[in-house]
């Protein structure tokens, strides 16, 4: 094992999923680290992500603490043992701000994602001219550099809707997303024509919340919902004025998959929905 200066969202996410176990099976820091024969440092250590963990010790850990669930076991193990594999994000590290990273990973290793807007459309299917019209409006403003280094980095993420396997991907817009035209007219009409286009993609489904719809749950909202290998990795990500911040609580997961299904129903059909963004790209 060794220390990690800065552990990255999967790696505080298995550490964090590590002290669950523990604290579930009723096993206080120093009854595991007297169950591994090391002191109460190491325990804590790997459960802050400051120690990076094996797989052996994950399942070693795990067994310790009777968890039953081999498919958690399984997914747990899986995080350890990628924690050395090379990631394209790694090249922005210090140049954007860790949250940016962690949203990368996030994506990277989603067996699905859902996500709703309803100002924003989404990052994973926005042109660089319309990313970059965005964040020129980041306030305080950022330079030229940091601008293109967050576009850049925008559309690196997006090859996971292009790789020979792609995640399967669901996203609710409101219509208010779709007729804001952050760039100017040629801007917000090409994203549009984007949109549309992506919408005709098997495994990308866009729905949107017609302004025909009146109130609907979740308004002003944006959210990420990543779905892991099993369900108790899935993962929310929030966009704030402070950044990045990222949900895994059962009981919050719980209710934001609550919270996109009841959107979900307040949407068009795909294909009206696809109609809506063709019909609003022509009027401009």
């Amino acid at each position: 094992m060794t220390a990690r200066n800065v552990p990255s969202g999967r790696q505080r996410r298995l550490a964090t999923e590590l002290r669950r176990l523990r604290e579930q099976a009723g096993i206080s820091i120093q009854g595991a680290a007297a169950m591994l024969g090391a002191d109460r440092t190491m325990v804590s250590n790997i459960e802050a992500g400051r120690t990076t963990v094996s797989p052996d010790r994950v399942r070693q850990l795990a067994c310790h603490y009777k968890c039953p669930d081999s498919e958690l076991i399984d997914a747990l193990a899986a995080i350890a043992s990628s924690r050395r594999t090379p990631y394209w994000w790694a090249e922005y590290r210090g140049k954007l701000p860790e949250g940016h990273l962690d949203v990368s990973e996030l994506e990277h290793h989603a067996v699905r994602i859902r996500t709703a807007q309803t100002v924003h459309l989404p990052g994973l299917l926005q042109t660089e001219e319309h990313a970059r019209a965005l964040f020129e409006l980041t306030v305080p403003k950022l330079s030229r550099l940091d601008v293109e280094l967050r576009v850049a980095h925008r559309m690196r993420r997006q090859r996971v809707l292009a790789r020979d396997r792609p995640t399967p991907y669901l996203g609710i817009i409101h219509e208010a997303a779709l007729r804001l035209q952050f760039g100017g007219r040629e801007v917000a009409r090409e994203q549009l024509e984007r949109l549309a286009s992506a919408a005709e993609e098997p495994h990308i489904t866009l729905l949107v919340i017609p302004f025909s719809a009146g109130g609907f749950h979740g308004a002003g909202q944006s959210v990420l919902y990543a779905e892991g290998p099993v369900a108790q990795l899935d993962t929310v990500q929030l966009d704030t004025a402070l950044g990045a911040t990222f949900v895994d609580a059962p009981t919050p997961l719980a209710n934001y998959r609550s919270l996109l299904d009841l959107m979900e129903q307040s949407a068009l059909p795909a294909d009206d929905s696809r109609e809506l963004i063709q019909r609003i790209a022509h009027e401009l």
